[in-house]
């Protein structure tokens, strides 16, 4: 019962983008699908927005009882960090290997927290269904994402998504539509807009530094081969899988979410249409033949066709914005966040190092400057929970605790998340959009206003400088 086929047998997952003898929907038979253009215009237009969850704040939880789903590579930084804040109680945690699990647990040793345990095909719903937990975390693959999110927001649930929160445009709707059905928070955590430069140029642009921003450069750029080839990293070789049955940017939200904060997308600004370009692969068939030589394992994979190596997609926003968006996961070059500012009094580059900063004058400026720039600007959060972060070892340079703690603090205190389901929406999107550009020439797509025009009065998300709430403890 607990093998991969009954798992999306008896979950209803089978049915929902995850057929198929990869479990997931391979780009060569998207002939056989509905066009995603026109699915997305007509979901578009059928859209009716029943309560707007931007600036929404559910009623404040005293204790936030959370149960995790998924606890092979981002689960367990949940565990590590969530543990770690006053007023949590870690009630389930859930995976079909058992291992895993209890390897999970281990990490709750010496804290007050006993989780239950389940690895059933079907017991992730059980954890959905418990009356006695508030926040269901997922951190499974991220194409089981949004059918788990709708099913716990359904049965009452907060859903906390890792990145990202859906892998179809139908996907994104449903998040959408079922979070204001249900008025129950549906946040994707995008942990890299939490990062210390990344924040410091929100703050600047929101305080007019750079002027008015007209465009930004973003990227997730790192090797995953090693990764992707391991036997033991990932359940069932599942981002082998997705790499050999997609096409585009599948990995958008970590470049594009800093910036999309940035020009108030969703907020004064939305996303309009895209573009996306991609290289063949040069790199990854390669590998599983070299593999399959010696190792029947790899055979299967030896004749697949893989994404390309590099995806370049373009986004121009309906206030007349252009972002160019990166992702390559398999050239050895070195790691490359990018995160480009550009705006007409000054700008900012995070990658390559160090991160620098411009305030006109074509040139960026000097360390000194730097140093007094980033003491005028550095929010309050970044102030705040840097030295907690790097006393417990918080992970992705602080910015998992940061994450997590502020989606509890703002739990305990009934404020608005930092993030909501039309910015889950909007950055997920890109994967089947830019897919739908990359297989039809790099033809441009639209893509979709989730807030059904709510966009041009919403307010603005992400209170860096913690104006409210920002008083829940962190446990050493």
């Amino acid at each position: 019962m607990n093998s991969r086929r009954d798992f999306l047998k008896l979950s209803g997952l089978s049915g929902v983008g995850l057929a198929g003898g990869s479990g997931l929907l391979h780009c060569s038979k998207q002939k056989d699908r509905e066009d995603i253009a026109v699915v997305s215009r007509r979901r578009e237009k059928a859209h009716v927005q029943r309560f707007n969850m931007s600036g929404f704040a559910a009623p404040p939880l005293e204790i936030v009882r959370v149960g995790i789903i998924g606890t092979g590579q981002r689960g367990p930084a949940y565990v590590r960090n969530l543990k770690h804040i006053e007023g949590v109680e870690i009630r389930a945690l859930c995976d079909l290997r058992p291992e895993k699990l209890q390897s999970a647990r281990a990490l709750l040793d010496g804290t007050l927290h006993r989780p239950d345990l389940y690895t059933g095909a079907e017991d992730w719903k059980r954890v959905c269904e418990r009356n006695d937990i508030d926040v269901v975390v997922l951190t499974t693959p991220f194409y089981m994402h949004a059918p788990m999110a709708v099913y716990a927001m359904k049965c009452g649930k907060h859903a906390v998504s890792e990145v990202p929160a859906a892998a179809t445009i139908e996907e994104c709707w449903d998040l959408v539509e079922t979070a204001e059905k249900t008025k129950r928070h549906c946040i994707m955590m995008e942990n890299m807009s939490y990062l210390p430069f990344q924040l410091l140029t929100l703050n600047m642009a929101r305080q007019g530094v750079f002027g008015t921003v007209v465009h930004g450069d973003c990227a997730y750029n790192t090797s995953k081969m090693a990764n992707n080839f391991s036997k033991t990293m990932y359940w069932d070789m599942w981002w082998l899988r997705q790499y050999a049955s997609r096409r585009g940017n599948i990995y958008p939200t970590h470049g594009l979410g800093p910036v999309g904060l940035i020009m108030n997308i969703n907020r004064g600004d939305k996303f309009e249409f895209l573009v996306s370009v991609e290289s063949n692969d040069f790199m990854m068939q390669a590998k599983a033949r070299e593999l399959a030589e010696t190792d029947d394992f790899f055979k299967p994979f030896a004749e697949k066709t893989y994404r390309g190596n590099m995806n370049v997609t373009t986004i121009r926003t309906t206030m007349g914005r252009t972002i160019m968006l990166q992702h390559d996961a398999t050239d050895p070059s070195p790691h490359a966040y990018i995160h480009g500012i550009y705006g007409t009094k000054g700008s900012a580059l995070f990658d390559p190092q160090p991160p620098r900063l411009a305030v006109g004058k074509h040139a960026w400026v000097s360390a000194e400057e730097f140093k007094e720039l980033e003491e005028t600007y550095t929010a309050k959060i970044t102030r705040q929970m840097t030295e907690s972060a790097q006393r417990i070892g918080a992970g992705h340079a602080g910015t998992d605790l940061l994450e997590m703690w502020r989606l509890i603090d703002c739990l305990h205190n009934g404020l608005p998340l930092d993030m909501d389901v039309y910015d889950a929406a909007a950055y997920s999107c890109i994967v089947p959009l830019s897919q739908w550009s990359v297989l039809n020439r790099s033809n441009s797509i639209d893509i979709p206003d989730f807030t059904a025009g709510a966009w041009k009065s919403n307010p603005l998300n992400m209170d860096i400088n913690l104006q409210r709430g920002g008083n829940t403890p962190i446990i050493a």
